[in-house]
């Protein structure tokens, strides 16, 4: 109790992570000093140092320093019902929920037209050799035509877009100024800075979350779920496994439509 009385007005938090970026972050013992009496804990030396050099910059005056909202993190292994529960979650605290794949697919959703994720993958070109094999020039002219309305629809994409389609793709790791340019805005920039928000799948990797800590960004909480393999597999293997058959029709009539072609083509 005595030492709470001499204590900063962060208590045992930075009071230079509070002011810039908004998130409560444990002081250390190691990088403490006084002022006005009063004992500041600090994250870093740096954050020590910025606070000798500006004090009153980063403490109370009139009003008591207003605390940051809820900011929570919940990770999980796909299909453990992460999604499902952050709706939940965020309704119930009237916080914002933010799922983050989904989020990186909206970047780049205005160029590509479509989701790239493995799962939104397209089916494998059907076999044209033999009509090629019979009709050389018709079949030329029909994929040259095919060709060029394909080339009119591509749009080519940022390095910072191709970064992201690549993580989508293929869990490339997203590199730090893709990074900086979408996490940071959600503890610090409206309307998530004085709301609070749910992080729904991030941090993905490791190196994902020593980005988090490099960047003094630290949720107030990190769930993580954890499911048995059988229960994700009941839950995402039937409808996996009638997109395979509508896939496998598709496919089956596109063979039918090559036949007739190639039919018409011999008359």
């Amino acid at each position: 109790k005595e030492k709470k009385r001499h204590m900063g007005d962060t208590k045992h938090f930075c009071p230079v992570s509070l002011k810039e970026n908004f998130v409560l972050y444990p002081g250390l013992n190691e990088h403490a000093a006084k002022y006005q009496e009063k004992i500041y804990y600090f994250s870093t030396s740096e954050c020590k140092d910025k606070f000798l050099k500006n004090p009153e910059e980063y403490v109370a005056h009139n009003e008591p320093l207003q605390a940051p909202p809820l900011r929570v993190c919940l990770l999980g292994t796909h299909g453990a019902g992460k999604t499902t529960c952050a709706r939940q979650i965020a309704e119930k605290l009237g916080i914002f929920h933010i799922q983050f794949e989904e989020y990186l697919q909206e970047l780049i959703l205005p160029k590509t037209k479509e989701k790239v994720a493995p799962d939104y993958g397209k089916e494998p070109e059907e076999d044209y050799s033999e009509i090629l094999s019979q009709e050389p020039d018709a079949f030329s002219q029909t994929m040259t035509k095919i060709e060029t309305e394909k080339s009119a629809q591509e749009v080519k994409l940022t390095d910072e877009e191709e970064a992201i389609k690549a993580n989508l793709m293929d869990n490339e790791a997203l590199p730090p100024e893709v990074l900086d340019n979408i996490v940071p805005d959600w503890w610090r920039k409206e309307p998530f800075r004085s709301t609070g928000f749910i992080l729904d799948g991030f941090p993905r990797t490791l190196h994902e979350a020593q980005y988090l800590s490099k960047q003094g960004l630290c949720p107030d909480i990190a769930v993580y779920i954890e499911v048995e393999e059988s229960d994700i597999l009941d839950r995402l293997f039937p409808p996996r496994l009638k997109e395979w058959k509508e896939r496998q029709y598709i496919k089956k009539e596109n063979r039918k439509k090559l036949k007739d072609l190639k039919a018409k083509i011999r008359v």
